[in-house]
Formats: structure tokens, C-alpha cells, sequence
């Protein structure tokens, strides 16, 4: 053994020995029980961070002791198409070129966005290979293969025959940057100083005017009411009374409704329910008109008169100068703190919008999400997090589906487009001009292989009769641009990766054991894959989930860009070992609470290594030194034991009780700092330095190496590298490679 342990010369030799040995594969053995952990799966074209690391020390930490206790231990690999952010970074590099999105046909910019992905993925996955999970990438999957996005199709129609999806007039949350509906969970929201417009509203039938305070008056033009509290004393006697909207003239009736806050501004509000998520829903309860002010490409549409063709800041400036020509400003306050709600990518602001959108009904399937975390068939872990869970199931409104990107599993319905001639469609001709309308109009000038080949997007009315299959029917059918949401998809991971319904892996290994992830995609996709699950196979598709906390930057702030402060595992893997980070990562967690990188930590179990290092070394030595026989350690040496060899067995009897405890109940830093004392203090400090003066160094090496060879079993599925390479230097062992070997009983 070199004096000192170098990482650099062991982790791709020991990674190489065992995935070409086969050591990651599981088998469907029914003489063994199964134990299942899917990866969450990282971005395609991503790069590895510190959550990555973490998650990938716990779940390896779990899949190898399950195969060290004899289980069938499969460890499911993956990657996301990650919709969304992917096609963002793919426009960032068109902008690059002076191209745009808008410049090609779907399918074009489909095979674009697949090409750049191709190039950019295999580049995570070696750099996970790099932390030693022991994955089995014989089973990898991408959530855009074949059999994934088949089973999402048959997941979509079996919906639409339950009667779960629908389209819908409703109110969602859009970027207009990036031309996409977003859920209430990718929606930020700011507090932002804001202009508080007080604008005049003349009365129809006397003298004077009301005022109403808005941050919003670009589009005053489509509104149609105002309305006041009911219990508001000082403005109920408004109600009926009819103003004069500032903008058109025409005639608006003052309305009564609980939502008003008397304390904002006047007490008085204005009603614009085509862009407001309270407005919209007092529209729909009243049965009050909701007409569009806003494109979705940003900008004012036609009914706006002055304001038409702007985009909403600039057209925000024009209503005001429009306003105040009329002496219709009664004030403005500049220093106005409010919510603002922004889109989580770009951060510019969100429009609310009224869109056809094809929705999932939640109510049947969360309840019995809801009701297997309540009846104890999925745990969560750590257990106060259960409360987010419960407050989420309770909340949950129906789940908009769609997407207006390329990049994603293709929603499967198809429209005839002679028995739905309005519908509206975007395509490139022949003549590489974009060309939109209706498609029975378009069809009188093109022909409709044109209009397919070079179609970029459909807006369909709700009421547009479809067919939901995964092939294009026969006759003149197009297919719905939107994709489907991310989320969506992804809630099919445990099923997918497992080649739901009649694999025999599915058979097996379904459902998982348990699905370790960080919290804050509780909401986004745990609690959606437990509805998937259930209504999918009946069963709950794992019986735990445990939710660590995110890694932030040493001073405790969130790691950014902007911030500097972004901590790349890879340079610590680099520097001081894979096994020092995983270790030091799972050693600083602190029970599925938010923490600060642990660089003390890392640092200390590298110099851990170093230390385990040279224990086997002296134990070698003496090994070489001794001239008797050693015996194998086992219970018939019991009557000739030491004092101090009693005391390190009934410890060491005592750290492999501690650290199944510990480990089965989700407490790894715990079980970590358990084996790191008893291998420093106990073993290394006090018994090998008791062994040194002994004169029965037979029977005190037969006890340290049985100490050492346990500990070192306890230690391996924490810090894999290292222990596999002591393990290879230890004298007379017979369970080769280390990973094969049995976990320690007691």
C-alpha cells in the first residue's frame, strides 16, 4: 500500500471494475425480496450541482446496504427533456445565431431542439458515474422514448374516456416571453414598487365623478363594471349607480361583492375579468362579460383603439398620457408596495389570461392520494413535512395540462379540420412566409399537406370536437401543438422506468420502496406521482418518500449566478474525493432541513480516508510481523478475551444497532457520525493502541480485523471508493468485491 491514499488513482479503476462485473444489475429473483429506488431523473443537457450529489449519496447509500442485506436491489437511471427549460436554452443559442423559434415548422424545430439535446446529454451521466453510484444503467431511460411517451398517450385516453380531461375558457398564468401557460407552482411572485393610478369616473346622469385606484390602467378599456364591498358602509350606496368608463365612454354599473377590499385605494375597484384571477371568478359567478384587452404575444389587441399593437408597459404609459389629456388623474402614488406575480424562468411579469387549455379534474384522484399518506401506505420523511403534503391535497385545483412549447410529449388529440373549420392555425408555406387564420379559409388558397408540413401552432375552441389516439386518424386530421406539462408526464417516472404493464421488472420490482428527493417538488411531483400510481396499478407507486433539504451556499443564501456563489461538486470530487463529499454532504444534512454546504465536513472525512488508509496499513504491518497463526474471529474465542477486546465488540454490537436504526428511520447523518467515532476514537485512538503492547497479538488482531473488516462494511455504502480499495488490502477475506458482501448482523 502507497503511505498515503490517492483518490485519483482508485475511483475510475474501482467504478470500471464494477460496472463491467455487473455488480449494478438486479435480477427478478422471487428467492429474494425486492427493494426499488428511481433516480430523479436530472435535466438531459444539465450539468451536475449539490442537490445531484446529495440525493445521489442518500439513494446509493440505501440501494447498496438493501443489496449488501441480500435484497434484489435495482437502482433505476434517468434523464428529463426537462420541456421547458430546455427549449429555453435552445432559443438563448438560436438568438445566438440572429435566428428565432418563430422562423421554423414545429417538426424543424422539434428535430433542432433533439439534436441539441443528443450532443449536450451522456455529459450528466458521466459526471454522476464520477460520485460512484451504483446505478443500473443497463436500465436508463429518457422520459422522451418510445415506451415513455406511449404510455403517456394511453394515460391522456384513458383519462378523456374517465371523463378527467377537459377544455376550458380559463384563467391561467402566461409568459408572454416565452408563449406559455404556467402553473400556479412555477408562477414567483415580487414585492415591487409599483405606480398607484387614482383615476376619475364620471357619473351618466350628474355632476362629478368617483375614484378608483388601479395599477392597472391599460386595460380599462374592456372593463364593464365597478363594484364596492356590500358590507362597505361608506360606498354601499354607490351600488347601480352607473359611471362613464375613462377610456370608452361607455356606460359601467357599479356592483356589489365580498371580494372588494374597502381598504384598498378608494374601496372602489375596477372589474377586468379577462386578465384578473378574482375578477375572472366573480365574472363567472355573476355571469358579467369577459372580453380580451391582451394578446398572447404581449401586446394590446385591436379593441384597445390607441393603445392597439402596443406591448403592455409601453401601452401602460400611453393610457396614462390618454388620461391625463382628460383630466381623469386625480393623483398617483409612486411608492405603492405590491405582489407582483412573475414567470420562475425570465421574471418578467405573468399575465393573467383567458385561454383554451386542456385541464385534469384532481378531485377523484387526489383523494386517494390524500388517503394513502393518511392511512400510513406511503410514509413521508422526515414526518413534519406530512403537514405540507395534507395542506397541499387540500388546496389542489384542477391542473392546467398543456403547454404552448415544441419541446415535449405532444398532446395526442387530433382535429378534422372540415368539421372544425374556425379553428386557428400558424404555419410556414411553401414561400417560407408565416401565414395564420382560420384553417377553412386558409384551405381555399393552400393545400392542407402544406398547412401540415409547415404548421407551428393551433388554437382550437373548447367546444372542438377531437379524437384522442396516438396515430393520426385517417383523413385531413392535425394534430394539437400544445405538449404536456412536464409534471405530467414525469408523474409517470416509478411506471415508466419499470415498463409499465406487462414488463416483468414492472411485475417485480412495482411498486418502489421508497423516493428520495428534495422538498420543494412535493407539491410539483411527488404528490403527482402518488395520484398517477394509484389510479394507474390501484397501489401507491412507492411506501416511502424522503424529502432532504436543499444545499445553500456556505454564507446560508440560495446559490445563484448573479450571487457568485454557485458551489461546483465536481472541483470537490477533484480535490478531495468523491467518498469526503458524499459523506461530508450526508454528514451535514439536517433532517430534511434547509443547510449550509458543509466544507468543514468534506475536509474532515478527507482527512478520514487518510486515516482509515492507515489503519489497514499498521494492521498489515502487524499482520506481516506476527509469527503465529491468527485465527478467524468467532464466538469460541470468548473464553480467552481481553477486557478491552469485550468492550470494542459489545461497541461495535452497538454501532451496527445504531446505524440500522438510524438508517431505517431516515437519520443518515446520525448513522454517519456514529461510524466515523467508533472507527477514530474507539478502533484507531484506543484498541489498535492497546493491540500494540499485546502479548496474544494473535488473538488481538483476530478481534481488530473482525472489528475493522465490520466497520469498514458499515462505512461502504456511505464512502464506496475507499472502503472498496481497503477491502482489497485486507489479508484473508473471502467476500469479494466489498459491494457483494453480507451487511453485519448482530
Amino acid at each position: 500500500m502507497d503511505t498515503k491514499y490517492d483518490h485519483t488513482k482508485h475511483e475510475k479503476r474501482i467504478y470500471k471494475m464494477w460496472e463491467d462485473g455487473g455488480f449494478f444489475k438486479a435480477k427478478t429473483d422471487n428467492s429474494k425480496k425486492p427493494y426499488t429506488i428511481v433516480l430523479p431523473p436530472p435535466n438531459a443537457n444539465g450539468l451536475l450541482h449539490v442537490g445531484n450529489a446529495l440525493m445521489i449519496a442518500i439513494e446509493d447509500l440505501l440501494i447498496r446496504r438493501k443489496r449488501m442485506q441480500g435484497f434484489s436491489a435495482l437502482w433505476l437511471p434517468g434523464t428529463d427533456h426537462a420541456g421547458f427549460e430546455t427549449q429555453v436554452v435552445f432559443e438563448k443559442e438560436l438568438n445566438k445565431k440572429g435566428q428565432s423559434r418563430l422562423e421554423f415548422d414545429r417538426n424543424t424545430l422539434y428535430k433542432m431542439i433533439w439534436n441539441f439535446v443528443q450532443k449536450q446529454s451522456g455529459i450528466i451521466d458521466k459526471q454522476i458515474r464520477s460520485l460512484g453510484p451504483s446505478l443500473d444503467w443497463s436500465r436508463n431511460t429518457f422520459t422522451l422514448d418510445k415506451h415513455v411517451i406511449k404510455t403517456v398517450y394511453a394515460t391522456f385516453s384513458k383519462m378523456v374516456a374517465d371523463g378527467l380531461i377537459y377544455r376550458s375558457n380559463y384563467m391561467v398564468n402566461y409568459c408572454t416571453f416565452h408563449g406559455t401557460t404556467l402553473s400556479d407552482l412555477e408562477s414567483l411572485h415580487k414585492e415591487k414598487i409599483s405606480p398607484l393610478y387614482y383615476v376619475r369616473y364620471k357619473y351618466t346622469k350628474q355632476k362629478g365623478y368617483l375614484v378608483v385606484a388601479t395599477t392597472r390602467p391599460e386595460p380599462i378599456f374592456v372593463d364593464t363594471h365597478l363594484a364596492v364591498n356590500p358590507n362597505d358602509k361608506k360606498n354601499i350606496h354607490l351600488v347601480g349607480t352607473k359611471v362613464l368608463n375613462p377610456l370608452t365612454n361607455k356606460e359601467m354599473e357599479i356592483i356589489a361583492d365580498e371580494f372588494v377590499d374597502p381598504k384598498f385605494g378608494t374601496g372602489i375597484v375596477k372589474l377586468t375579468p379577462a386578465h384578473d384571477k378574482t375578477d375572472f371568478a366573480v365574472a363567472k359567478k355573476l355571469g358579467l362579460p369577459i372580453v380580451p384587452a391582451i394578446g398572447l404575444d404581449g401586446k394590446m389587441l385591436a379593441n384597445g383603439g390607441e393603445l392597439a399593437g402596443l406591448y403592455v408597459n409601453k401601452a401602460r404609459i400611453c393610457a396614462v398620457e390618454i388620461l391625463k389629456q382628460k383630466e381623469l388623474i386625480e393623483k398617483i402614488d409612486n411608492n405603492y408596495k405590491n405582489s407582483v406575480a412573475v414567470c420562475y424562468k425570465c421574471e418578467r411579469n405573468i399575465e393573467p389570461m383567458v385561454l383554451p387549455n386542456w385541464f385534469m379534474r384532481v378531485d377523484k384522484l387526489k383523494t386517494k392520494a390524500h388517503e394513502a399518506v393518511k392511512q400510513g401506505k406511503v410514509k413521508i420523511y422526515p414526518k413534519w413535512q406530512e403537514i405540507n403534503f395534507h395542506r397541499w391535497m387540500e388546496e389542489m385545483h384542477d391542473w392546467p395540462i398543456s403547454r404552448q412549447i415544441v419541446w415535449g410529449i405532444r398532446i395526442p388529440a387530433w382535429y378534422d379540420v372540415y368539421q372544425n373549420p374556425t379553428i386557428n392555425v400558424t404555419f410556414i408555406n411553401s414561400k417560407k412566409e408565416v401565414v395564420a387564420g382560420p384553417v377553412g379559409e386558409l384551405l381555399k388558397t393552400y393545400s392542407f399537406t402544406e398547412i401540415e408540413n409547415g404548421l407551428q401552432s393551433l388554437s382550437a375552441a373548447n367546444d372542438a370536437e377531437f379524437i384522442a389516439s396516438d396515430k393520426k386518424p385517417n383523413g385531413d386530421y392535425l394534430q394539437e401543438t400544445d405538449t404536456f406539462d412536464t409534471w405530467f408526464s414525469s408523474s409517470h417516472w416509478p411506471l415508466v422506468t419499470l415498463k409499465y404493464p406487462d414488463s416483468p421488472d414492472f411485475k417485480y420490482f412495482y411498486p418502489t420502496s421508497v423516493l428520495e428527493t428534495g422538498w420543494e417538488i412535493l407539491r410539483f411531483w411527488v404528490s403527482r406521482m402518488i395520484m398517477f400510481g394509484i389510479y394507474l396499478t390501484s397501489v401507491p407507486p412507492f411506501g416511502a418518500v424522503y424529502l432532504h433539504g436543499l444545499v445553500r451556499a456556505k454564507d446560508g443564501r440560495k446559490m445563484s449566478k448573479s450571487l457568485g456563489n454557485q458551489i461546483d461538486p465536481l472541483d470537490y470530487v477533484r480535490q478531495y474525493g468523491a467518498d469526503a463529499l458524499r459523506i461530508g454532504l450526508i454528514s451535514g444534512t439536517a433532517n430534511g432541513k434547509d443547510f449550509n454546504f458543509p466544507h468543514d465536513k468534506v475536509l474532515a472525512y478527507r482527512n478520514f480516508t487518510n486515516k482509515l488508509w492507515n489503519m489497514v496499513r499498521f494492521v498489515n504491518l502487524m499482520f506481516a510481523d506476527c509469527k503465529k497463526d491468527i485465527p478467524s474471529y468467532n464466538k469460541t474465542l470468548g473464553t480467552i478475551l481481553t477486557t478491552a477486546d469485550k468492550k470494542i465488540l459489545e461497541k461495535l454490537e452497538s454501532l451496527i444497532k445504531k446505524v440500522d436504526i438510524n438508517i431505517e428511520k431516515y437519520r443518515f447523518a446520525q448513522s454517519a457520525d456514529s461510524i466515523y467515532h467508533f472507527m477514530w476514537n474507539d478502533v484507531a485512538d484506543d484498541y489498535i493502541e492497546q493491540v500494540k503492547g499485546r502479548e496474544d497479538k494473535e488473538i488481538a488482531l483476530s478481534v481488530l480485523k473482525h472489528v475493522l473488516t465490520t466497520g469498514i462494511k458499515l462505512l461502504h455504502p456511505f464512502m464506496p471508493f475507499i472502503t472498496e480499495v481497503l477491502w482489497e488490502n485486507i489479508p484473508g477475506v473471502d467476500e469479494k468485491p466489498l459491494m457483494t458482501a453480507s451487511w453485519p448482523k448482530t
